[in-house]
């Protein structure tokens, strides 16, 4: 198997039959019928499913995989990557915003610069002004709290080499962030410059957004646990100095201290904080309980695929 095109279907059903129609004429122009498409199903409430079935009962080329529940994106991905088993992988989002054509480009590109990934970025980033302002945001807090430098503007799709692929396949965490696993993994990764349609609303809200930011920087970082060591020394050494200064007011000056207002903001600020760092701590747990579980991060209910002759 020379190549292997790898996609999630959620609510996909308007979708399913024009990608594969377009992502097999590109595989053909590439390796001939040397191909397949791994369809994974994350729980999709439409009938996307039973259209990949269809496809999968008249076309060998296609894998449908078929998970038990709703597990996310990155985890559903993961899986297809999991089940690819061609030379190269090509990976992309069944929804048409990405052009299934981009393989011929992202081929010739990887053949010329002998390289291990090549995967699409955008000159700029689609929709309004508030998807773009906190796209920008993100990878800049990001970088802020982790060190890390992901490219920014990426889009899911992206040609792996097959030894890419095994060594992304080796974490086995149960939070999956895949822009980051991606950036960690290594090997020679290569841009290309891609226009992304623009054919649906995003489904990522500030809230999930900010979920998102939440769980990838605690995945990749150690940063908040040590920022909170630093917040208390500076705290407490502020309060020492508070105190010498309270001492030298006493035994000098002999005047009443008013402090109510001063200590009551006191109590507030540092109660907020305890709290705060209290939840800091409680999110590194939860992620060390999670793993500790080993728990799969999906559970493939049924494959479906046609016996090849």
């Amino acid at each position: 198997m020379k190549l292997s095109i790898v996609s999630t279907l959620y609510q996909s059903a308007a979708y399913v039959s024009e990608f594969y129609e377009r992502a097999s004429a590109s595989a053909r122009k590439v390796v001939g019928d040397h191909f397949e498409i791994v369809l994974v199903n994350d729980g999709s409430p439409d009938d996307s499913l039973e259209l990949a079935i269809k496809l999968a009962e008249q076309s060998s080329h296609v894998v449908v995989v078929d998970l038990s529940r709703n597990f996310g994106h990155h985890k559903a991905m993961m899986t297809g990557l999991a089940h690819a088993k061609g030379e190269r992988v090509f990976l992309i989002d069944s929804d048409l915003e990405e052009e299934p054509e981009w393989l011929e480009a992202f081929s010739l590109q990887m053949e010329r610069e002998k390289c291990d990934v090549v995967y699409g970025s955008q000159e700029r980033r689609k929709g309004n002004w508030f998807e773009r302002w906190s796209g920008q945001w993100f990878y800049r807090f990001f970088k802020a709290l982790t060190g890390l430098a992901l490219p920014e503007n990426v889009v899911t799709a992206r040609l792996m080499s097959r030894r890419y692929v095994e060594a992304l396949l080796r974490h086995e965490e149960r939070e999956v962030f895949m822009a980051g696993l991606w950036h960690i993994t290594g090997f020679d990764q290569r841009p290309h410059t891609v226009k992304k349609h623009n054919v649906s609303e995003t489904t990522y809200t500030l809230r999930r957004k900010m979920s998102l930011l939440v769980n990838s920087v605690t995945s990749f970082s150690n940063a908040p646990l040590v920022s909170i060591f630093y917040i208390g020394v500076s705290i407490s050494s502020f309060a020492l100095v508070y105190i010498a200064y309270l001492v030298t007011h006493w035994l000098f000056l002999a005047t009443p201290m008013s402090g109510w207002t001063s200590v009551m903001a006191s109590i507030w600020l540092l109660g907020g904080m305890v709290i705060s760092f209290i939840g800091v701590v409680g999110i590194y747990l939860s992620k060390i309980f999670s793993e500790t579980k080993q728990r799969p991060y999906t559970i493939v209910r049924q494959i479906y695929a046609k016996q090849q002759d």
